[in-house]
């Protein structure tokens, strides 16, 4: 019998056994926790931040945008990289990046140089999230990894639902909002330490090894042309989205990626390789993954506004309120995960969470800035449901179809047009929200008699504003927030349809792929997925 089922299962020459994955994992948590940390502990303190350094709107989604922006640029070179350096090494670079990009930020004292410390910190979150999936797909196998899931799942719920806590109490507290970075550094500086001790990862060096460093550029180049035009579209004082402004801007970003494929096409080691890129699985996750990362920045990055700006709750009441967010997609991310362990199967789960989000960001799209709190928190519990089924799934669906020595570049071309989809939403969704509360703002300020010019509209610091203006401006963030929401639900409308579309093979039990066994290269689909159902039940059958 145990012939037998060595043959069913051989082993892995590439497995680890169970306290190895746990040691491995716990710098790489670490690190994780980390920068998410960094991204939630800013969110309810973004309005006192901007307020402070006399911001506007258009510079509180830039805050979050230049970030998004620099993380999504760097996370396909960081990717590569991770294909072919030694993976330790990366990731212990990103959190010196980090850590650099933390200080410059805590020391900031305008607008354009808190900007500048954002992009820094933006390329070591983009080495971080990046570099700790491709790890871990790279010593657990896709069958087992929902394991493992739970305690990702773990650890981003307790930076999503304490990193807005926290940055509440720091804010509130005589520290001041520059410690919402600080903090960061000495979380930061135990990662790094526990990485050295834990994290054991054979090097590979690889001769004749080339980065495509025009293609980086050109794609950098392009992503961030649009995201200018469309952060300053529509608004007072720029350039309406039908103008000479918008044909440049647009022409010039379209000409700038058309330029990415053609040198990616024949780069010697692309920065985005496009034979994984155009698989079909790959391919629809990219088109599900930008789609969600629209909903799921803008409800983070907006949410905690909506809570301050229109409910005038304090930043620490904002992080509390924003919990069911994150619980859902605790709940769903660890269950999901386990149940797709247990039975092998990803694709409901991938495809319902598609469903939760679409309904949640339209329950959403009704708030306004009377509406019961608890209702509120019921539907962003929904959309954190969503949101937990889908994120991870979808990079578990593609780094089952490509080998490990490709992981690293298959996982970085998800999490990079997550995050570019991100960085687009929160700029669209920040001018339509910026535009939208003008509009409301100058409906109000009619009413008063008071002259449609008043700035009020304008700042997030509200609380130098007379009495009135300011109830006008908090009612006008609120109404104006669910009309973003709308939006947000169009675009997960797209993430649901590409998820449907996903073909449904099973997930491999080894870590690489098995040319003999692996059902992308059989000739005969079906009968590969028949051989691994029949492997599963004989191995369920001796164990």
């Amino acid at each position: 019998m145990s012939s037998s089922v060595e043959a069913v299962t051989p082993r892995d020459p590439f497995a680890m056994s169970h306290r190895e994955i746990l040691e491995a994992m716990t710098g790489l948590l670490a690190a994780l926790f980390t920068a998410l940390l960094s991204t939630t502990i800013v969110a309810t303190a973004l309005p006192t931040i901007i307020g402070d350094l006399q911001g506007s709107q258009t510079a509180y989604a830039w805050v979050i945008t230049t970030a998004l922006l620099a993380n999504a640029a760097s996370t396909p070179i960081w990717g590569k990289f991770a294909d072919l350096f030694n993976k330790k090494t990366l990731v212990q670079s990103a959190i010196v990046i980090f850590v650099i990009g933390s200080i410059i930020a805590g020391f900031a004292h305008t607008v354009p140089l808190l900007l500048v410390a954002r992009v820094v910190q933006g390329i070591g979150m983009g080495g971080l999230t990046a570099l700790v999936v491709a790890i871990i797909g790279s010593i657990v196998a896709p069958r087992e990894r929902g394991r493992y899931s739970g305690y990702m799942g773990a650890v981003m719920a307790v930076s999503m639902s304490g990193g807005p806590i926290l940055g509440g109490v720091i804010v509130d507290s005589p520290l001041g909002w520059r410690w919402c970075f600080f903090v960061c550094v000495p979380l930061a500086v135990i990662a790094l330490v526990l990485l050295q001790r834990t994290l054991r990862l054979p090097t590979e060096r690889k001769p004749g090894v080339s980065i495509d460093w025009l293609g980086a550029a050109l794609l950098t180049a392009g992503v961030s042309i649009l995201l200018i035009w469309v952060s300053f579209a529509g608004k007072a004082g720029y350039y309406d989205w039908i103008s000479r402004e918008t044909a440049l801007y647009v022409g010039a970003g379209v000409l700038l990626l058309l330029a990415t494929l053609w040198v990616e096409s024949r780069a010697k080691s692309p920065i985005i390789p496009l034979p994984i890129v155009t698989e079909r699985t790959t391919g629809l996750a990219i088109i599900a993954s930008i789609a969600v990362g629209v909903g799921m920045f803008g409800a983070t990055t907006f949410l905690g506004q909506y809570f301050q700006t229109a409910r005038g709750y304090s930043p620490t009441v904002a992080g509390v309120l924003t919990i069911p967010l994150v619980a859902g997609m605790l709940i769903a991310s660890v269950g999901s995960g386990q149940l797709i362990t247990r039975f092998g199967k990803w694709k409901r789960f991938v495809v319902a969470g598609g469903a939760l989000m679409v309904v949640g960001f339209a329950l959403l799209s009704t708030i306004d800035h009377a509406t019961n709190l608890w209702l509120v928190g019921g539907y962003i519990t929904v959309v954190g449901l969503g949101v937990g089924m889908m994120m991870q799934n979808l990079v578990l669906a593609v780094q089952n179809t490509v080998s490990v020595h490709n992981i690293g570049a298959a996982s970085s071309s998800v999490a990079f047009f997550r995050t570019f989809g991100g960085a687009i939403g929160v700029s669209v969704l920040g001018s339509v929200l910026a535009t939208r509360v003008g509009e409301l703002s100058a409906q109000g300020f009619a009413k008063l008699g008071v002259p449609s010019g008043t700035s009020g509209g304008g700042t997030l610091d509200l609380g130098s504003l007379p009495a009135p203006i300011e109830a006008i401006v908090r009612a006008a963030y609120g109404d104006a927030t669910g009309r973003i929401f709308l939006i947000a639900a169009g675009a997960t409308v797209v993430a649901l349809i590409a998820a449907t579309l996903l073909p449904n093979h099973p997930l491999r039990r080894t870590i690489d792929i098995d040319p003999a066994l692996d059902p992308m290269r059989a000739e005969d689909t079906d009968a590969a997925v028949r051989a691994d159902d029949e492997r599963s039940e004989v191995g369920a059958g001796v164990r």
